[in-house]
């Protein structure tokens, strides 16, 4: 197992994100890495952070594993997460460690499913270490199959197939730990200690 990822199986990985028009994004930079900063001195062992500009911010100034991601949508389709190549590459040069994208069964932009969408990725780029955000067990399955070296369990409850599942979905995160043979990070409205433990 790579040991980036080792290194995130026991421990609080804190996303550091924010959109525009919420309270906590400002159009010239400079919040988030002081998030990520509380959140490293707060014993965090990684960090989730979106866009190409907070990722080179936090990595500038904490040392800790950056999960990196580039929200952005396409018209015409469901998946916003790092949805395309050219998004996760855009992720990959801001110096992101980790790349997190949409591994859930909609067909991504350009009409790519999640298995071509991983193939390009490791054809493109081999070393990369990819997460998958999934919503359901069999995606998990599927992205794991492919290739990926962690799942997270970021979208569940938040799509069609998932729609009446609990967030967070800690038994989807029991099952997937029992059965898979990489990591699993549940991820989703952990908003409390007792959640988080």
């Amino acid at each position: 197992m790579n040991p980036l990822v080792q290194s995130l199986e026991k421990g609080l990985v804190v996303s550091c994100q924010a959109l525009p028009g919420e309270p906590m994004y400002s159009e010239n930079g400079g919040v988030m890495p002081l998030f990520a900063t509380a959140a490293a001195q707060s014993g965090a062992i990684g960090i989730r952070a979106n866009s190409v500009r907070d990722i080179k911010e936090i990595r500038a100034v904490v040392p800790l594993p950056v999960i990196g991601l580039l929200k952005r949508e396409y018209d015409g389709y469901e998946p916003y997460i790092t949805p395309a190549l050219d998004d996760v590459e855009a992720v990959l040069y801001a110096g992101a460690d980790i790349i997190a994208f949409d591994a859930t069964d909609r067909i991504h932009p350009n009409d790519v499913s999640t298995p071509d969408l991983i193939a390009q990725i490791r054809k493109a780029h081999p070393t990369a270490v990819l997460m998958a955000d999934i919503s359901t067990y069999d995606e998990a399955v599927t992205a794991a199959k492919c290739g990926v070296d962690l799942v997270g369990t970021t979208l569940s409850g938040y799509t069609a197939a998932s729609a009446n599942s609990p967030v967070p979905n800690l038994e989807l995160v029991r099952r997937l730990a029992a059965d898979l043979s990489i990591p699993v990070i549940a991820e989703g409205n952990i908003s409390t200690p007792d959640l988080a433990v």
